[in-house]
């Protein structure tokens, strides 16, 4: 398959990987993150399959953790990269936890926000976002009045959300390869047993970033990745949905760079 990415810098790779919601891709998830970390690191950010301008093809579904894991691993080795620091937002928060599972070699450190792999230990299932999420390909198929909900749910401030931004996600996810093999729907949902039942095996050093207002992978899903992963610690942010990463961005760059670059003693 053909792997997509966008990369900057030299130094420890640092792989950054999305997350799953319509029209995502590296860029749209990172691009307000590569420039600041090509400064010092070999800054990476990939489409994963059946997103941006990667190869588009029907993922296993069940067993969709360890399929993305092992495209991360080989996309890796096609690179030359024995070990990399993976930060991770939602759907790519699972997969990085899946990567330092199955490659633990592979892995220095995780960086994870609004991942997946918890359980909400009081929020209802499936979330307010999670359902926008599973609609937006069943019938009567993608709209932009389905999109703008959806990335509505996504952020604290809706303010921040251009028509440029909203131009480009649709675009992307009414791309005929995608509307034909959407990863997730109502009778598409993957199951994380297979993260959190082995959440206590991930003894890399690792950053959780919630935002406080997350309306998707909501902040007590944080509560089981915190109290679980041997070597944890977390950040929050208020006034902060689902894109840590985008809508903290200034604060987001400086908090990672710090943990990325601090000594493991």
């Amino acid at each position: 398959m053909d792997i997509h990415y966008h990369e900057a810098g030299t130094g420890e790779a640092v792989i950054f990987i999305h997350g799953s919601g319509p029209g995502a891709s590296a860029w749209s998830n990172f691009q307000r993150n590569l420039g600041h970390f090509s400064q010092g690191y070999r800054a990476i950010a990939l489409d994963l399959p059946n997103f941006g301008k990667s190869t588009k093809l029907s993922v296993p579904i069940d067993r969709v953790w360890a399929y993305y894991a092992s495209v991360v691993a080989d996309f890796m080795t096609a690179l030359g990269i024995d070990k990399a620091h993976l930060v991770g937002n939602s759907l790519g928060g699972g997969i990085s936890l899946k990567v330092a599972m199955d490659y633990p070699d592979r892995v220095g450190r995780l960086v994870l926000m609004g991942s997946a792999g918890g359980v909400p230990m009081f929020s209802a299932l499936p979330s307010e976002g999670m359902k926008h999420l599973f609609d937006y390909y069943e019938a009567p198929g993608p709209s932009p009045e389905k999109l703008r909900a959806f990335l509505n749910v996504m952020i604290y401030d809706t303010s921040e959300l251009t028509e440029e931004l909203f131009a480009e996600r649709y675009e992307a996810s009414i791309d005929p390869e995608i509307v034909a093999n959407p990863l997730f729907t109502r009778s598409r949902m993957p199951s994380i047993d297979v993260l959190v039942g082995n959440l206590p095996k991930v003894t890399h050093r690792t950053l959780l970033i919630w935002g406080r207002d997350d309306r998707t992978v909501t902040f007590d899903s944080s509560l089981i990745l915190l109290r679980m992963l041997p070597d944890a610690r977390m950040h929050v942010f208020s006034q902060c949905g689902h894109w840590a990463q985008w809508e903290k961005a200034a604060e987001f760059n400086v908090l990672v760079s710090g943990f990325l670059g601090t000594s493991a003693d």
